[in-house]
């Protein structure tokens, strides 16, 4: 019995473009699905930033429109479900700032969201007009200045007094409750952005038993005591990196975080799930393997030098299909619009799904737009990965619709056409895989 199929590619020639060329074939599989059902999908999203909001305000209303509706309407390009956004400045803020800079306000009396009415909270608003069931977590880059050492918002660590932590935790309800009021849920927090981060931008190191401890004694009994249903999620891990360890001579891995705060009973009660990113990539598959029932996320997409180069969005599908087969439920990227080299306030250049030209008043879709794409737009929240096998394994990744539709997302990284033959039940499937082209292959029931 046939069904119908669709099959969508993305070359250097041509973006998502429909092909109509594939045929049933009695030749052997070289990709299988093997029937083993794997983690529920939640779903795909990017970063609120204020730099990208700014590049946005160049843009007409009807521009502005075509944006938010490929990124969040649920029958855009990408149909975004879940988004991250900064508890204060990131690293793509236009400036440095606190929700408290009063120095020793551990009560937080002063405590306020107001910067975030300029960029953040109108970019979620104009964001939730399209998808009102938008789901949002958040992370601080650095605790505000004075509760830190030294007193400074890069670099540094959080100061480990009793008083000072018991704030802190505070800090992180207050501004739960501060965006609840806005309307704007907040469903996870991530204690820090990335951990061993000890950067010029906001920023602000942590061990696993700080962590731990911080999750255990002070954030968790915090949520409880004031009645908070937000996830607490161990992240943002950019757990290191073991060949640079290697050359420092160094012997940390991610037990250093997952392994230490998992193990212990009290902290572990607290947290629903684990988010990655970066070098977290070397890690996910042994925490994944240590605690499956946890849930996962690839938390902020590797950002590149701002050349938005089709080469980087290969890489970049890499880490899709990376993450994914090792388990998270979620994938994030990180700033979804920016101007022209994407140029932060600290002085580097990173990609972006879009590009806003402030002079030409234009935008671009860029390479990684449709990587996105390629998985966002048929791989629907509740979904399962699919196990596959043959010699397109490594290079493809596949998942059961809630309506029982197959969705393959596959890679041909080589300099030419390459022939897939997929087999996926009754049927083999045969397509021409362009060379180094982007593919999903949605076989409906």
């Amino acid at each position: 019995m046939s069904y119908p199929v669709e099959w969508y590619s993305t070359s250097t020639q041509e973006a998502w473009a429909e092909k109509k060329s594939f045929s049933y074939t009695e030749e052997s599989a070289n990709l299988s699905l093997n029937g083993e059902l794997h983690q529920l999908v939640e779903g795909f999203g990017g970063c609120f930033n204020e730099l990208g909001y700014i590049a946005l305000q160049h843009l007409s209303e009807e521009q502005r429109h075509e944006i938010f509706y490929s990124l969040f309407h649920p029958d855009g390009d990408h149909k975004f479900t879940i988004c991250r956004l900064p508890i204060g400045a990131s690293d793509y803020a236009e400036k440095w700032y606190s929700h408290n800079e009063t120095d020793g306000d551990l009560e937080m009396k002063y405590f306020s969201i107001d910067r975030d009415f300029k960029y953040l909270i109108p970019y979620i608003k104009e964001a939730q007009s399209y998808n009102p069931d938008l789901k949002f977590f958040a992370s601080p880059w650095s605790p505000p200045t004075w509760m830190k050492y030294p007193k400074a918002y890069n670099y540094g660590t959080l100061r480990w007094e009793k008083e000072i932590l018991e704030a802190y935790a505070l800090y992180f309800v207050k501004f739960v409750q501060a965006y609840e009021e806005q309307g704007i849920p907040i469903h996870q927090i991530h204690v820090q952005n990335e951990v061993i981060a000890d950067q010029k931008f906001p920023s602000c190191v942590w061990t696993g038993e700080q962590l731990r401890e911080f999750i255990a004694d002070y954030l968790g009994p915090a949520f409880e005591q004031h009645g908070l249903d937000t996830e607490i999620w161990l992240g943002t891990i950019n757990a290191p990196d073991p060949w640079e360890e290697l050359l420092k001579k160094r012997t940390t891995d991610f037990d250093d975080y997952a392994g230490i705060v998992l193990s212990d009973p009290k902290a572990y009660s607290y947290i629903k799930g684990v988010g990655y990113q970066w070098a977290g990539k070397n890690a996910i598959k042994r925490t994944v393997d240590s605690y499956p029932e946890l849930r996962y996320m690839q938390t902020e997409n590797e950002c590149g030098d701002g050349e938005n180069s089709w080469d980087y969005a290969r890489y970049v599908y890499n880490l899709y299909q990376h993450y994914f087969s090792h388990g998270v439920n979620a994938y994030i990227y990180w700033n979804m619009v920016l101007e022209p080299r994407g140029r932060s306030t600290w002085g580097w250049e990173q990609n972006s799904m879009i590009t806003v030209d402030p002079q030409t008043k234009q935008y671009t879709f860029n390479p990684e737009y449709y990587v996105m794409k390629h998985f966002a737009h048929f791989i629907a929240p509740g979904s399962r990965r699919i196990g596959l096998q043959g010699t397109w394994t490594g290079k493809s990744v596949a998942f059961r619709n809630p309506d029982g539709e197959i969705v393959v997302v596959i890679n041909n990284p080589f300099k030419e056409a390459r022939r897939l033959n997929l087999n996926a039940g009754d049927q083999t499937l045969s397509f021409e895989l362009e060379a180094g082209s982007f593919n999903t292959i949605v076989i409906k029931k």
